[in-house]
């Protein structure tokens, strides 16, 4: 008997001198009983190694110098287990001893609990930017960097096996052997987008919606800084706040676009303020083509979840093509009205003997359709702004309602201060000449109200639409964003042609124009306005 213990004791000398073991201790009873092998050994945090004994998981003891893939011939010393490596005897551990060293008991009992019962998760999903699955009726979350770069579903694992408890965590395999943490989804957060917006944050990050699309750029950068799902985002909405904020923006555009042509009934044609007002308004539509619908438009078409664009010149493109569209309409619609209005041979020829005759002023008709022309532009723009505001997230939802209140107001004032004036402005009284009755009034109250309300109804209409669709809408889909994108550079583009060369430059530059002629004071004061209209919407193009 002496003999024996001596031998079994050279025989554990010997074997220390080859592979140092580190000792663990796992019940000596369970050891005997059920331990005759470990398998589906991993390593983690690159020094420990964990092995599988049926539902059981160990620790490998040491530094994990043999990493094998299983370890067989288990066997008890006192105890202590110790397994056979190629390299020699090794000592493991039950995982659920190492927890209990590091963890809160109370933290250990659940944990453990929670562990035995999951072997897989599966039916897993991409929310937002984060991968959930489901075991049994549970939801989990797999905190993984996968979901960053995925843009749909199909692009995680449909399900992670072989789940085990390290420490206080529970692990499960991915198919590529990667062994990554979950933890149940009610303690991931109380929402993905809080999840989402935290992490922007703390990445510097700073995010707005365009058209109903989040876009994160880094803090100081233009460019996106990291790939979004292309996904739809399901999120919480508060749909009677929207609702009420739609009569709210119906009463703000109503303001705006009613009251200049109010105003204008009390107020002579070349009324100082009147005239403010209009330079007022050539700024907003300027900067509203610029500022807001091709920068828009530009980032649609540079949106992640499109394909690389083989033409990097399209919104210039569409944007050209709104402007020449805007062009052609005038062009035929003047064609038409001077045919129409066509005069006798005998009173063009005493026309063109008096020089500045009234008949080279544009007739109401002429005026009205290139008004047209600029309603067109604002109606296609402000049902956009109306759907894309009411898509955005909570989260931002206020703060970019405020912006497009005012937006809007400043955009209804400078089309309210065109249709006033339709009809009713002579030329050579802007001069400062003798007065010139004006034009018989062939552009009634009656119709100019029909038109600003068009106006006035437009963006609310959009509101109600996005209502509709709240949990359709995908401004992530690609046949979207190319609609949204297309429809703000031909609104542009019809701004673009109506700001500078109907308003801006007719007013400054061509004869007769209502500025070309004025006083200093006056012209400083107009000056002010004009580029105060740019300056206020470019300003709210920081936001919407």
């Amino acid at each position: 008997m002496l003999f024996t213990l001596f031998a079994v004791f050279l025989f554990e000398k010997t074997l220390g001198a080859v592979s140092p073991p580190i000792q663990v201790r796992v019940p000596q009873a369970t050891a005997q009983a059920t331990i005759t092998a470990v398998s589906e050994c991993q390593l983690h945090s690159s020094i420990t190694q964990y092995c599988m004994a049926g539902a059981t998981e160990f620790r490998i003891s040491g530094d994990a110098t043999a990493t094998a893939s299983s370890y067989t011939g288990c066997h008890a010393h006192a105890a202590e287990t110790w397994c056979m490596a190629p390299t020699g005897e090794v000592q493991i551990i039950l995982a659920a001893e190492t927890a209990a060293a590091t963890a809160p008991a109370a933290t250990i009992s659940a944990t453990s609990a929670s562990a035995t019962s999951i072997t897989a998760i599966s039916e897993c999903h991409l929310y937002e930017s984060s991968i959930y699955c489901m075991a049994s009726t549970a939801e989990y979350l797999v905190r993984t960097t996968v979901a960053s770069t995925a843009t749909a579903t199909s692009d995680i694992p449909a399900a992670f096996t072989s789940c085990h408890q390290h420490d206080a965590e529970i692990y499960c395999v991915a198919p590529n052997g990667d062994d990554l943490p979950i933890s149940p989804a009610g303690e991931a957060g109380s929402s993905t987008e809080e999840t989402a917006s935290a992490s922007s944050g703390s990445e510097g990050m700073s995010c707005h919606f365009h058209a109903g699309v989040e876009h994160c750029v880094s803090a100081g950068s233009s460019e996106s800084s990291s790939k979004r799902s292309c996904a739809r985002v399901d999120r919480d909405y508060n749909i009677p706040l929207r609702i009420g904020l739609t009569f709210v923006m119906l009463a703000t555009c109503s303001l705006g676009v009613f009251g200049p042509i109010f105003l204008g009934r009390f107020l002579r044609p070349n009324n100082l303020f009147f005239a403010m007002l209009k330079q007022f308004g050539t700024g907003v539509i300027i900067s509203t083509a610029f500022v807001h619908l091709f920068t828009h438009a530009h980032l649609m078409f540079t949106n992640e979840c499109l394909s690389e664009m083989k033409y990097e010149g399209t919104t210039a493109a569409i944007l050209m093509a709104g402007i020449f569209l805007s062009f052609f309409v005038e062009y035929i619609g003047s064609r038409l009205v001077a045919r129409h209005n066509q005069p006798p041979k005998e009173e063009v020829a005493a026309a063109a003997e008096e020089e500045g005759s009234a008949l080279a002023a544009p007739t109401p008709r002429v005026e009205l359709v290139k008004l047209y022309v600029l309603e067109a532009g604002i109606i296609f723009h402000s049902l956009l702004i109306g759907l894309t505001l009411v898509v955005s997230g909570d989260s931002f939802f206020l703060t970019l309602f405020a912006v497009i209140v005012f937006h809007q107001m400043f955009e209804g004032i400078a089309l309210g201060t065109c249709i006033a004036a339709l009809g009713r402005t002579p030329v050579k009284s802007l001069l400062g000449d003798a007065p010139v009755p004006p034009p018989t009034p062939t552009i009634t109250m009656r119709k100019k109200l029909c038109m600003a309300s068009a106006f006035a109804v437009v963006t609310p209409i959009g509101m109600a639409i996005g209502i509709g669709v709240l949990h359709q809408f995908n401004g992530n889909d690609p046949s979207t964003i190319i609609t949204i994108g297309t429809l703000d550079a031909l609104s542009a583009g019809i701004l673009v042609w109506v700001g500078l060369v109907e308003m801006w430059a007719h007013d400054w530059v061509e004869p007769g124009g209502a500025m070309t002629n004025t006083s200093p004071v006056r012209t400083a004061l107009g000056m002010t306005a004009l580029v105060a209209g740019m300056v206020l919407m470019s300003l709210l193009g920081k936001w919407a």
